[in-house]
């Protein structure tokens, strides 16, 4: 049996902050580097549960280390090195809780938004588009099913919320004013070839990516990619075969979990509801299936 690990503590590292999944470490002697953790904690509606899916940080984990190695052509990103082995001695004397669930990373300075990339018509931007077909400054064509495919994926902003808040979709302009017409052009470029390319590769898997979060930071001015790549957590996994518009679709990814949590009686605000043991090992199967099917050969 896998016990969930929800929490690290390293006290011979700086601990620099806890995500909604991540810990952060700073560590001594080593100003430029961060050591990142994916803890088994999952989080839905921006509010982490009590319940965590075991295995799962190592899932995000071995998924990342495989996207950054996809599309390291399309545009540089912060791993240093996931081998343990080859960390700095401060790090490698937690070797056994770090084992394939850690990256260290280079130390960027993150966006200030979420740079999303819609291929389908679902999620937030289904519940939009019910009620207006102008999305995001984007005119969708009227008529559209839920689950509908774009006729080219659309880059989404929004801005990033602290935990237990919502980040809010924005229209591209309002990103120009947050970060510069320039950058918000190069941002928006690299992000829908990011997704491209891994739509197009998860395909030939039988995989349909609906939609994706990227994270972006910058080093020397210079934008690379940061944080969880192409995961359950920040993506929406939907298997081909059953890929039907005109309704929700079964998912690899935390959908399972949210479409739970709708059925109760919740606000949506923290404290969390208990999680039922059938409902975890579920999202859990679903988390494993996804990073089975992406990464074998």
């Amino acid at each position: 049996m896998i016990v969930p690990v929800t929490t690290t503590n390293f006290p011979d590292l700086v601990l620099l902050h806890r995500g909604k999944v991540r810990d952060m470490y700073g560590i001594p002697g080593h100003d430029d580097k961060l050591l990142m953790v994916a803890t088994d904690r999952i989080s839905a509606y921006d509010v982490v549960m009590d319940d965590a899916i075991p295995g799962k940080g190592a899932v995000l984990t071995e998924l990342s280390l495989f996207w950054f190695d996809l599309l390291g052509d399309i545009v540089e990103n912060h791993l240093i090195t996931a081998s343990v082995d080859s960390y700095p001695d401060v790090c490698r004397q937690y070797a056994k809780q770090l084992l394939g669930r850690s990256m260290l990373v280079k130390k960027t300075k993150p966006l200030s938004i979420e740079c999303i990339v819609r291929g389908y018509l679902s999620g937030s931007f289904w519940s939009a588009y019910q009620k207006n077909n102008v999305v995001c400054g984007f005119n969708l064509p009227e008529g559209m099913l839920e689950s509908d495919k774009f006729s080219e994926p659309l880059f989404t902003p929004s801005t990033k919320a602290e935990i237990g808040d919502h980040d809010e979709n924005i229209s591209l302009e309002q990103m120009e004013k947050i970060v510069g017409s320039q950058r918000a052009e190069e941002i928006a470029k690299i992000s829908v070839a990011l997704y491209k390319k891994a739509a197009d590769y998860a395909r030939e898997k039988g995989i349909i990516i609906a939609d994706t979060k990227f994270e972006l930071g910058e080093v020397d001015g210079k934008l690379i990619l940061i944080d969880e790549v192409l995961t359950p957590d920040s993506s929406r996994f939907w298997p081909e075969d059953k890929y039907a518009p005109g309704k929700s679709q079964p998912s690899f990814d935390k959908q399972y979990l949210r479409d739970y949590l709708s059925t109760l009686d919740w606000n949506k605000k923290a404290p969390a509801p208990v999680l039922p043991a059938d409902i975890v090992e579920k999202t859990k199967e679903r988390y494993e299936e996804a990073v089975k099917k992406i990464t074998l050969a």
